[in-house]
């Protein structure tokens, strides 16, 4: 078996084990979902750290940890049915978290002070950058399953991300089978404007069929592809773009020929947003 079969062979394997895994987590309950985020969020941020140091800047990584996960945790808390606001050995521990959270911004320019780096306006900017790009997008995936529904549906998020899903494997097809006419040479040489309409048409045939399953109007679940497709792809262009600027070809090797968390999810964290609203609008 030449090294290409051997690559393809462990893609697909981690690749069923990731999908068995993200699938898992989000149906068995919240708290496993809210750790399999957790895992993410903290990959990400780490990641993204790394990429960023090849740059010659210097985040402050434990600050900037700090700051996604206790934003987590807060908004964890709220969405969690297990977990009430008003048993009161919890109201100062929340109360606590979140004057920290409030505080960790400040806190940076106070460490910087110290540090006595070469570019602080840059080092500061770098630390939030983990927190807007990565913890802030996954914590909004916490609220997803609550949106449409009384209650906690894990099916609307893995509705969501079989969309998202949908859109990279018809892309890939398509920009293969009929590829001509480059969409952003510059940071994504192989991608098509072939590849992204095939993909948008396979996801929107993913949200009419989700949409049938969950018993809900197929036309805002075809709404919410649109926006999701448009948004997964500037996401991985995004992420593209941080690379080639480390000059890396992946950005970890935390998955078995997927590269690392921002990697296989970089098209979440740039949708996650755009989505949240638009369900807020219109779900």
């Amino acid at each position: 078996m030449n090294d290409k079969m051997k690559n393809l062979v462990v893609r697909g394997i981690s690749g069923v084990g990731l999908i068995v895994v993200v699938f898992g987590a989000i149906l068995w309950s919240q708290w496993s979902l809210g750790a399999l985020l957790l895992v993410m969020l903290v990959g990400g941020v780490l990641e993204l750290y790394n990429l960023i140091e090849k740059q010659q800047l210097k985040p402050q990584r434990v600050l900037g940890l700090l700051l996604g996960v206790v934003f987590f945790a807060l908004n964890f808390v709220l969405v969690s049915d297990d977990i009430q606001l008003s048993e009161m050995p919890l109201v100062p521990h929340y109360r606590a978290a979140l004057a920290f959270f409030l505080l960790c911004i400040p806190l940076m320019f106070i460490c910087e002070l110290y540090r006595k780096q070469p570019n602080p306006a840059a080092n500061i900017a770098t630390t939030l950058l983990a927190f807007f790009y990565v913890a802030l997008p996954l914590t909004l995936l916490l609220y997803i399953p609550i949106f449409g529904v009384e209650g906690w549906n894990p099916w609307v998020l893995i509705a969501y991300i079989v969309i998202v899903w949908s859109n990279d494997v018809f892309a890939y097809l398509f920009g293969i089978a009929f590829g001509r006419h480059r969409l952003f040479e510059r940071l994504s040489p192989k991608k098509s404007w072939e590849g992204f309409f095939g993909g948008l048409a396979g996801a929107i045939v993913a949200s009419v069929v989700v949409a049938h399953l969950l018993g809900d109007a197929p036309l805002k679940w075809v709404g919410l592809a649109v926006v999701t497709v448009v948004t997964a792809v500037l996401g991985d262009l995004v992420e593209s773009m941080f690379k080639r600027a480390a000059e890396v070809k992946d950005s970890g090797a935390l998955i078995p020929g997927h590269g690392g968390v921002l990697d296989r999810f970089d098209a979440l964290l740039l949708s996650a947003p755009f989505v949240f609203v638009y369900m807020i609008c219109i779900f």
